[in-house]
């Protein structure tokens, strides 16, 4: 009973939060103003993700682990660093490589302090020990999973849409295998989305921006880390409910390195981009993804349970739905 309190009192904060943060964008011109990478067409309020960081933050605090203090601690520090960081790319648009190096410094502060992926379960194969290896593949997660989802903020309803189904897959799990600061924060997430995704919802009225699409790309990359087991099953559930962002931007990553495209730099080449430019609305194109999320996450749970199977149906099954939807959209801006 009190996780549904709490689950219904950070909602209510954070759709409250967020009428007060809009008017204020408003008033300082904090605008998202369009450009050739754009999916709307006139300049939209930006930072309403503010509220989702500073409620999961201190529910952060105030549900922090007493048994992993430290590793608790350097999360909401890490993440509050990053968030502060985005909050100042949203007001004065930072150059990359001052993003990177920030980014790049928290993931080993956080590989330091909350340790690194050992060991990776593959479905139907079993665990695979990644030795000192695992540091490199951890370093390099937590800097992509920042990005991927940084990246998701693209259309109304996408980064809140997953961050409330991905929120409520790791509470479910974390419920599972009694990890409390890992469930909170997951619950957190889940709720504070919820009621931010109350006026980003198409149309929308504010947008996520950098200070929260960071922050939960860092938070989902290191739930795994945080969870109590570090088990191999960590990074694969962390993967699976994932694995729609990491879907997206890798596919994009890959289409633009074989055309030899500048990948750093800005594009349209993301699938819900391409599939905003062939017709599509901005709520119809969200309900996919989250739905896609919350079937990873209802596979994860199957996977948690012995199911050695489910994984495979998202880890093969959704690449197989982006390119039949990739071919989509391209006949699609064909026809136009």
């Amino acid at each position: 009973m009190t996780s549904v309190i709490v689950f219904l009192i950070l909602t209510l904060l954070s759709y409250v939060s967020v009428v007060y943060i809009r008017r204020l964008a408003l008033r300082y011109n904090i605008l998202d103003n369009p450009n050739e990478r754009s999916s709307h067409s006139s300049p939209m309020p930006r930072g309403g993700g503010l509220a989702i960081v500073i409620l999961v933050l201190i529910t952060g605090i105030v549900f922090a682990d007493q048994t992993q203090v430290n590793r608790s601690l350097i999360y909401i520090v890490l993440g509050a660093i990053l968030a502060i960081v985005g909050w100042r790319d949203d007001l004065l648009s930072l150059s990359p490589n001052y993003r990177f190096l920030v980014q790049g410094l928290v993931a080993v502060i956080s590989i330091l302090g909350m340790g690194y992926f050992r060991i990776v379960r593959i479905p139907l194969l079993g665990d695979l020990d990644l030795g000192a290896v695992g540091i490199v593949i951890t370093f390099f997660w937590i800097i992509g999973m920042i990005n991927a989802y940084n990246f998701m903020d693209g259309i109304d309803g996408m980064a809140g849409g997953v961050a409330v189904v991905a929120g409520l897959g790791w509470m479910i799990l974390s419920a599972n295998v009694q990890n409390p600061f890992v469930f909170w924060v997951a619950l957190a997430i889940a709720a504070t989305g919820l009621g931010f995704l109350g006026h980003n919802w198409p149309p929308a009225k504010i947008f996520m921006g950098d200070v929260a699409s960071t922050f939960l790309g860092y938070s989902f990359a290191v739930l795994p880390l945080l969870s109590a087991d570090q088990s191999g099953d960590a990074l694969t559930v962390g993967t699976l409910l994932m694995w729609t962002v990491i879907m997206d931007t890798f596919v994009t990553f890959l289409r633009r390195l074989v055309k030899g495209e500048n990948v750093f730099s800005g594009h349209r080449s993301h699938l819900f981009q391409q599939l905003v430019a062939g017709g599509y609305k901005h709520g119809t194109i969200s309900s996919l993804y989250i739905f896609l999320t919350a079937l990873a996450a209802l596979l994860s749970y199957e996977w948690s349970h012995g199911d050695q199977v489910a994984p495979l149906l998202i880890f093969v099954g959704l690449p197989l739905i982006w390119i039949l939807l990739s071919i989509h959209a391209a006949r699609l801006r064909r026809a136009q």
